[in-house]
């Protein structure tokens, strides 16, 4: 039998942020079980991880897929191992993964994960964009992973409802919109649509924030920011650009623990 717990990130509310799924195994397991794994859960994603060379290896599926880079089963991740005894506070906790090395740090109440910065090219409109979405781009980028697309408000951000089927013709993991924030509280807010691997909206994305970083470090003239992804379930993330790093802090809260019987 293995562990398994859903964590809530970039929140410290409960039922909130993006649920993630966190499973602690002893080693490496069949691929095929952690898809299936995933699939079970359909979260965003599911995170697994295991001791290696003083560190975890960790990697994370979607419920259709492995990704390369995933925030907030990351950050779900290190809270499970503080919140569980796994990990002393005062550790700086490694993760191997396929975008590298990834570390996690306990800052007062926050968690800190130092990521990879995922820069943005402007790019020509993807056909279909712009009537999957309904909004007329300010500005469309594309990094490795996703489509960035700034918008002229939140109030615009927040009507968007999307033809998920169109989004998903789009080859890209999702489709990142943002916009300058209404309010003093948050320097920009966005919201993913990632149909194209099973996530209709992703509640709060971390790894997208590894663009949305730098893409507003060079708009607004500054390198730390205060975001908020408003999705249905919303959440808080800290963003600070580091040369080709990203520092990216959120909280999280443990909402199930469960036991895998198969």
């Amino acid at each position: 039998m293995t562990v398994i717990w859903q964590v809530d990130a970039f929140t410290d509310r409960p039922f909130s942020g993006n649920p993630a799924g966190v499973c602690l195994l002893e080693e490496e397991a069949d691929e095929e079980w952690m898809q299936n794994v995933a699939k079970e859960m359909n979260l965003s994603e599911t995170a697994f991880l295991y001791p290696e060379e003083g560190a975890y290896r960790l990697r994370w599926f979607a419920p259709d897929s492995e990704v390369d880079l995933c925030g907030h089963a990351t950050l779900a991740s290190a809270h499970i191992l503080w919140e569980k005894g796994y990990a002393e506070k005062e550790d700086i906790i490694e993760f191997h993964t396929k975008s590298g090395t990834l570390t996690a740090s306990l800052k007062d109440e926050w968690i800190e994960l130092d990521l990879p910065l995922l820069d943005e090219e402007e790019t020509e409109i993807p056909e279909g964009l712009v009537e999957a979405l309904g909004v007329k781009p300010l500005y469309v980028g594309k990094n490795a992973f996703d489509y960035i697309v700034e918008i002229s408000s939140e109030e615009q951000l927040i009507l968007i409802e999307p033809d998920l089927t169109k989004l998903a013709t789009i080859t890209a993991r999702g489709i990142s919109v943002t916009a300058r924030s209404a309010s003093e509280e948050y320097d920009f807010v966005s919201r993913l649509f990632a149909p194209a691997i099973g996530i209709p909206e992703d509640p709060v994305t971390g790894s997208a924030h590894c663009c949305l970083g730098p893409y507003w470090e060079k708009k607004l003239n500054k390198s730390s920011f205060t975001a908020y992804q408003a999705s249905e379930r919303g959440g808080t993330l800290k963003v600070q650009v580091k040369g080709d790093r990203v520092l990216i802090s959120g909280k999280a809260v443990t909402v199930i623990e469960g036991l895998i019987l198969v």
